[in-house]
């Protein structure tokens, strides 16, 4: 859901700055076709309006190739990543998301099956049921 709305802000913003750079061009072009007709009764203004109508063609094309080099990025979403907690006495395991601090190894919060310490024995990424697919795909 996430994913669909940053696609449709993504689109909607490079439509905005497509429509402003149609509408800078058209200003630019504008402005050179005045120059033209102006420069036959007045080079100083008709001088003015072509260095506009220039600038104003150079700036669109200069957003453009920027777009165009700096595309809209890929949306990759973050696995998530797990813990697993095993106590040694008596095999209890536990799975949970990872939390800031932990490293294998670590002991934690006390076995809810026999109150021994417990200890960190794995710290893994859970990769999606697609991503396997694809993977199994590829190879």
């Amino acid at each position: 859901m996430g994913e669909e709305k940053n696609s449709t802000r993504a689109t909607r913003m490079s439509s905005v700055v497509l429509l402003i750079i149609f509408i800078t061009i058209a200003l630019a072009l504008t402005a050179l076709i005045l120059a033209a007709n102006e420069y036959a009764t007045d080079a100083f203004v008709a001088g003015w309006l072509a260095l506009i109508g220039i600038a104003g063609i150079a700036l669109s094309a200069y957003v453009i190739v920027q777009m165009r080099r700096h595309g809209p990025r890929p949306n990759i979403e973050a696995a998530p990543i797990m813990t697993t907690i095993e106590c040694k006495k008596c095999g209890y395991k536990n799975v949970r998301e990872f939390k800031r601090g932990d490293y294998i190894l670590k002991e934690v919060e006390p076995c809810p099956k026999c109150n021994e310490k417990m200890m960190i024995t794995g710290i893994y990424r859970e990769v999606k049921e697609k991503q396997k697919d694809k993977e199994r795909s590829q190879v």
